[in-house]
């Protein structure tokens, strides 16, 4: 029997949105949203530094939305399924679910984000209703932390979303796509993975978390690949300004 076949579809995005047309159709974006005001504070100096020194890329792409980023792989994990879905703000994809555990997945991970341009990781941390994390929370950030010193050596940035009620919204939009039973049984993790960054980019990575290795020389590469990535792509733009190379392009297009 073949695989279900997932389907992409653009972010929600509250501030273009209807929300009586929300609410009406869907009941769980209201305990989010609550549960997003409930558990607003203001984020301590050392995390805020770190955010400004190593900014997701949603946060980038809100304060210049002509900057160029990867993808931004979503990552729900479980207890013996990780599902996955990519996205660089315009459309969130759900790509696929694993069934890795331990070193395995990390590595899985990390081969999957080299074949899909990632670089950064966005992390679903279990949270109880109330805003607290749960025992499944230290095995997230036991995963994250091992899995983003794999990262700095290649200069890829991982963080934590809140991931409280994704699931619950991950059903609900499947039914809504018409899947059966069987379907959502085997796509359901890549689905909360893809509610998880759409919540991610909906709210500008403004609430997310940074898993900073503890090791100065790894932090100085995630520094080092973010300048490098910079002037890679300047040097690319280069040519795009010659009057030759617009000749050219002018007699192609024409």
């Amino acid at each position: 029997m073949s695989s279900p076949r997932l389907q992409s579809h653009p972010f929600f995005n509250p501030s273009k949105t209807n929300p009586n047309l929300i609410f009406s159709k869907s009941p769980f974006f209201l305990p989010y949203f609550s549960t997003l005001i409930r558990n607003y504070n203001p984020k301590p100096n050392a995390l805020s530094s770190s955010l400004q020194e190593f900014p997701p890329n949603a946060l980038r792409r809100k304060t210049n939305p002509q900057c160029t980023v990867g993808f931004s792989l979503g990552v729900d994990l479980g207890s013996s399924r990780t599902g996955l879905a990519l996205s660089k703000g315009f459309s969130v994809r759900p790509l696929t679910v694993l069934k890795l555990r331990g070193q395995k997945l990390e590595l899985q991970l990390l081969d999957m984000a080299e074949r899909e341009e990632v670089d950064e990781f966005i992390i679903g941390i279990p949270k109880s209703w109330d805003g607290k994390e749960t025992p499944q929370s230290n095995k997230v950030r036991s995963i994250a932390g091992r899995l983003a010193v794999r990262a700095a050596e290649r200069g890829w940035r991982v963080y934590l979303q809140d991931e409280h009620g994704t699931s619950s919204e991950a059903a609900y939009r499947m039914i809504n796509l018409g899947l059966n039973k069987s379907a959502r049984q085997k796509t359901s993790d890549a689905y909360a993975a893809v509610i998880l960054l759409e919540r991610y980019f909906a709210i500008s990575g403004e609430d997310i978390e940074i898993v900073l290795p503890k090791q100065i020389d790894l932090q100085e590469k995630l520094r080092k690949g973010r300048r490098f990535k910079m002037r890679r792509i300047e040097k690319l733009a280069e040519p795009s300004k010659s009057p030759v190379f617009q000749f050219i392009l002018g007699v192609i297009m024409f």
